[in-house]
C-alpha cells in the first residue's frame, strides 16, 4: 500500500483528447514528470499520450464521463492506484451550441452547463484542499473571450464562460498567499474542431477575430499559470475584444454582438433558413409593438 507521502505530483489535464487541453498537455510534458490525460475518446487519448511520451512526460490516460455524477471519485481512485496526487488541474473540456435559445434542444444546452459549469466547478473543489493542504500547484481553467460579453445566438455558452471567468479570478484572490494558483485563460477563436462542432465558424464574430493554434495558447496558458497570473488572454486581438467589452456599455454591445453572432449571409440562427429579418427579426418587431402598439 501506497504511503500519501510517496505519491507524486501529476498535472491532471481535463478533455485531453484534443484542442488546447492536448495542447497543454505536450507543454506541461516538458517538465517530465505525470501528466494524466481525462476525455472520453480513447482514439484521442492513446493519441494525446503518445506526444506526451514523445515530449518527455510519463503519460497516464482515463476514459471518462465528466458529467456522470461519480466523476471526481473516479478520478480520485485512479490517480491513487497510480500513486499519484492532483498537483495541477487543467479544466479545459467543454462545448457549446449556436442558434436562438428558443430552438435550439433544451437537454443540448443544459448539458453545456452540465459540462462547462458544473463538472469543472466539482472538479475544482474536489481537488483545491488538497493542494491548500499542500500549499502547491493549481488549477488553471480555460474560459474563452466570449466571456466578456453576453452573447445572443450563443446565450449559454457565452454565459457559461463568463461564469468560468468569474469563478476563478475570485478564487485567485481567495488563495494568493496560499501557494495555490488558479489561472483563468481567456482565448479569441482558436483552430480547433470546436469551431465547425458549435456551428461557430457561420459567425461573422468568430471569423473577424483572427485564429490562432492551439499550441500558442498552451504555451501562453501554461507560462501564466507558472508566474501566478490571474487571467491569460492570449493574442493582442483577443485582447482588444477584451478591452471594447469593458468599454462599450451593454447598449450598444448587445445589438452589435447579436448581429455578428446571426451569420455572415445574416441566415436566422433558429434554423428556419429564412433571413433573419423575414423570420425572428419580424416576429421580435411584433412582439416588441405588441397587440395594440404596446410593449407587452
Amino acid at each position: 500500500m501506497i504511503s500519501h507521502c510517496e505519491f507524486r505530483p501529476a498535472v491532471v489535464v481535463i478533455g485531453g483528447s484534443g484542442g488546447i487541453g492536448r495542447a497543454i498537455a505536450s507543454v506541461a510534458a516538458r517538465e517530465r514528470g505525470a501528466v494524466v490525460l481525462v476525455a472520453r475518446s480513447p482514439e484521442g487519448l492513446a493519441a494525446a499520450a503518445s506526444e506526451v511520451r514523445e515530449g518527455g512526460g510519463e503519460a497516464f490516460t482515463l476514459e471518462l464521463d465528466l458529467v456522470a455524477g461519480d466523476a471526481p471519485t473516479r478520478l480520485e481512485g485512479f490517480l491513487s492506484a497510480h500513486g499519484l496526487v492532483c498537483d495541477v488541474l487543467v479544466n479545459s473540456a467543454g462545448y457549446g451550441l449556436r442558434g436562438a435559445a428558443t430552438a435550439l434542444p433544451i437537454d443540448g444546452q443544459l448539458g453545456i452547463i452540465d459540462l462547462n459549469i458544473h463538472s469543472l466547478t466539482e472538479l475544482t473543489l474536489h481537488f483545491l484542499p488538497g493542494m491548500v493542504a499542500r500549499r502547491r500547484g493549481g488549477v488553471l481553467n480555460l474560459s474563452s473571450v466570449a466571456g466578456f460579453v453576453p452573447g445572443p445566438y450563443m446565450a449559454l455558452y457565452f454565459a457559461s464562460k463568463g461564469f468560468v471567468r468569474f469563478f476563478s479570478e475570485a478564487l485567485h484572490q481567495e488563495l494568493r498567499r496560499t501557494g495555490v494558483t488558479v489561472t483563468c485563460v481567456a482565448p479569441g477563436p482558436v483552430s480547433t474542431e470546436f469551431l465547425a462542432r458549435s456551428g461557430a465558424n457561420q459567425t461573422v464574430l468568430f471569423n473577424i477575430l483572427p485564429k490562432v493554434d492551439p499550441e500558442y495558447v498552451a504555451e501562453r496558458a501554461w507560462r501564466g499559470f507558472k508566474s501566478g497570473r490571474r487571467l491569460v488572454v492570449p493574442g493582442i486581438s483577443a485582447k482588444l475584444a477584451a478591452l471594447a467589452a469593458a468599454l462599450l456599455p451593454s447598449a450598444a454591445m448587445l445589438p452589435l454582438v447579436g448581429r455578428l453572432q446571426r451569420g455572415g449571409n445574416d441566415q436566422c440562427p433558429c434554423g428556419s433558413g429564412m433571413k433573419f429579418k423575414k423570420c425572428c427579426g419580424t416576429r421580435q418587431i411584433q412582439l416588441r409593438r405588441g397587440p395594440r402598439g404596446i410593449i407587452p
